[in-house]
């Protein structure tokens, strides 16, 4: 199925990458998200952390002669919003010392910083990324200077195919236990949706044993543990799958134990194969997915990340669920501020309450009490030529629509909390504190400006003559951002 996904997308990119005049302003370039610099961006293959930079090794497919060329992508940052492009890690060419000779499956990155491995050949500590290859097995990769240069471990594979479907090994370390855990995906067949996560033990990152297995999990596997809000000492751990579905449970080393049911991490259509930091300062757990899906029509590049998210966990009326909220560093973006005092609203589209607010890239934070409303909504990137995307609530069904993308939710004290960032082709919603989210992508045919109205009361084509029916509407801070080009490299500046 992942090989056919691939198959589509690169089809699409026959017909659609082309060279544009203004790098990194191109008209769907997000301003506040990660993209390729050009080609095509899948899943994260690698996130880590080492002497104050963030590293983020992605998946690159380029078309040279129609020939489709896979790359390991790499960038860096220091705050996980300003990203500087780096020569790419894994080239894979002929009668070369290549890294991947056919086309990667997902991998991890780590640092080893106390060179268990025995690798270490010069001052850096080494950093090593695990990954798959199209044999179903498992091998390593190693650099010596900070992720510039790499070359394979020269014992590979150090897990062989354990049987069926064996890819994406993420790897990170277990302190009660002493080890490094390497968390496999593993089915029987092609379907991946449907397997499981197979964990593996090791003390010198090189020989791995066997330890467990937990069905019911799809492709590209994450765990790690969570601080659970309001406790200085209670920790839970969590497995992911792609699909952004998780339980939470106990994880010992070797076997991981569910205490709930599958839940939903994202209920967007752009939200797969994300992956956690590893070693994030001050014990933080971030977070970035890719955008699955998103379309970029006639620029030399496709594909983003979502914004980076900090993980917690939170004890709810429904049980204990997964929570994310943009990384603090999101406000190195803020350029024009608005504020709004809380306002009634009654039925229909009246007024702009988001006057002003114009431009590409924008977060709302919204507080909304429904009171007597039966729905409510933002209409976002409005304008002369369109009628822009549509975020609506209907408080009897109690679900946000977003894109066709349709969540429940439910109010707390009879109040809806949002968080809404947009940037030039996506939309990512983080409701009630960020215990549910949307992450959508959508394209603008028309170029236009960004544009905000907020609605209120029923929906305006079931307004009835003598309702009175209204909600209050509190914005807080709204944000317009500058682009994470403007300062460092100027709008039309190329990142070396």
């Amino acid at each position: 199925m992942k090989q056919l996904l691939y198959s589509l997308f690169l089809l699409c990119l026959l017909i659609s990458a082309k060279s544009d005049k203004k790098p990194f302003n191109e008209k769907y370039r997000p301003q506040f998200h990660f993209s390729p610099e050009k080609n095509w961006l899948f899943e994260p293959n690698g996130f880590a952390f080492y002497k104050g930079e963030y590293h983020l090794f992605y998946h690159n497919v380029s078309i040279n002669n129609k020939i489709f060329d896979d790359q390991l992508g790499h960038a860096v940052s220091k705050d996980l919003v300003h990203w500087q492009h780096l020569p790419f890690a894994f080239i894979p060419e002929e009668n070369t010392a290549s890294l991947i000779s056919s086309p990667p499956m997902s991998g991890s990155a780590i640092v080893d910083s106390l060179n268990v491995s025995g690798l270490q050949r010069k001052d850096e500590r080494p950093m090593l990324i695990f990954y798959s290859d199209s044999t179903g097995n498992q091998n390593l990769a190693v650099s010596q200077d900070k992720g510039m240069t790499w070359n394979k471990y020269a014992n590979n594979p150090i897990i062989s195919n354990p049987g069926g479907n064996a890819r994406d090994p993420k790897v990170f370390f277990h302190a009660p236990t002493g080890k490094w855990i390497l968390a496999l995906f593993r089915s029987r067949g092609d379907n991946v949706k449907k397997g499981g996560i197979s964990f593996y033990n090791s003390t010198d990152l090189l020989h791995w044993k066997y330890s467990s297995h937990l069905e019911g999990f799809g492709e590209c596997p994450d765990i790690f543990e969570g601080a659970v809000e309001g406790s200085s000492s209670e920790k839970k751990w969590v497995a992911l799958s792609g699909e952004g579905e998780y339980k939470i449970g106990k994880f010992d080393g070797y076997t991981f134990k569910p205490e709930t049911n599958i839940q939903k991490l994202d209920f967007g259509k752009n939200f797969y194969a994300a992956q956690t930091l590893f070693n994030a300062p001050n014990g933080k757990v971030i977070q970035i997915a890719w955008m699955r899906g998103g379309e970029f029509p006639d620029m030399a590049f496709n594909g983003q990340m979502s914004f980076p998210t900090e993980l917690t966990l939170r004890s709810t009326k429904k049980g204990t669920v997964l929570c994310r909220k943009p990384i603090e560093t999101i406000s190195t973006l803020n350029d024009k501020e608005i504020r709004k005092k809380e306002k009634n609203l009654i039925p229909g589209i009246k007024g702009n309450l988001l006057s002003g607010m114009k431009g590409d890239a924008v977060r709302i934070n919204a507080v909304v009490q429904l009171k007597s409303s039966d729905s409510f909504g933002f209409i976002i990137r409005s304008g002369k030529t369109g009628s822009g995307t549509d975020i609506h609530y209907d408080t009897a069904k109690k679900i946000l629509d977003v894109n066709g993308v349709k969540m429940p939710l439910e109010p707390i004290d009879g109040k809806i909390e949002l968080e809404i960032l947009f940037d030039r082709s996506s939309i990512e919603i983080f409701a009630n504190h960020g215990e549910s989210g949307i992450s959508t992508c959508f394209t603008l045919y028309a170029r236009r400006r960004a544009f905000c109205r907020v609605i209120g009361g029923p929906h305006p084509k079931k307004c009835m003559v003598g309702q009175i029916n209204y909600l209050s509407l509190s914005l807080l801070p709204v944000y317009q951002f500058e682009s994470q080009f403007q300062n460092k490299f100027g709008v039309n500046g190329k990142i070396a």
